[in-house]
């Protein structure tokens, strides 16, 4: 059987006044359904431009990435927008709830493209919810949260489809020590529990040891770290 993620020789360039700007360069990734990898390096060395361009929200240069035996860039514009929702979840340093609905109606959200059934959408949520602590909160809003309940909505929403991919950014810059902890024991535990794919981008050197992989991104490729 053939690897959940591969990312073979994927680069990634801008066009600047001064010339091509080269971010990814030959950069190669090969993970199995279940496994996690932490990618730590310097502001500005690419890591969050991989992260875009694995999650098919920003195209490479040139290179392949396979996601469950497909090439997202190989879709229409509307087909790799489903194919995103479907597949791949997304959680930011920042948890962009919408201040105006409550936490199950945030959970909700990524599933109204696909019209599924709302009875079974919202028992995916429910115990979602009930699994991160927040079975209590499911009728609050986000301003009647704490930062740390927030992030654990996203997290949520971010796996209410139930997604091959969990792409996770910065999940815990914006939160205190003992908060950060909690989401990153959260994320760690979650992967497991649902046989995702994990890739958490972070700066957070103590976030990173916590995880069974942990690699540098220098030059525009990724350094496995001992």
């Amino acid at each position: 059987m053939p690897a959940t993620l591969e990312v073979r020789q994927l680069n990634k360039e801008y066009t600047t006044a001064e010339g091509p700007l080269s971010i990814l360069r030959d950069l190669d990734l090969t993970m199995e359904r279940g496994e996690a990898i932490a990618i730590t390096g310097p502001s500005g060395s690419g890591k969050s431009t991989f992260l875009y361009v694995i999650g098919a929200l920003d195209a490479p240069t040139s290179g392949g990435i396979s996601l469950d035996g497909r090439n997202p860039f190989t879709l229409t514009s509307a087909q790799q927008a489903e194919f995103r929702n479907r597949q791949i979840g997304f959680v930011f340093q920042d948890h962009h709830l919408l201040p105006q609905c409550t936490v199950l109606e945030n959970v909700l959200i990524p599933t109204l493209p696909a019209k599924e059934a709302t009875s079974d959408a919202e028992s995916r949520a429910r115990k979602l919810l009930e699994r991160v602590g927040l079975a209590g909160r499911i009728n609050h809003r986000p301003a009647q949260l704490s930062g740390g309940e927030r992030q654990r909505v996203a997290v949520c929403r971010a796996l209410i489809n139930q997604p091959i991919l969990l792409l996770a950014d910065e999940p815990t810059g914006n939160l205190d020590r003992a908060t950060a902890e909690s989401v990153g024991t959260l994320l760690l535990e979650l992967n497991r529990e649902f046989n995702t794919l994990l890739v958490c981008v972070t700066h957070s050197a103590e976030l990173a040891s916590r995880f069974p992989k942990h690699c540098e991104l220098r030059d525009g490729k990724l350094e496995t770290m001992a």
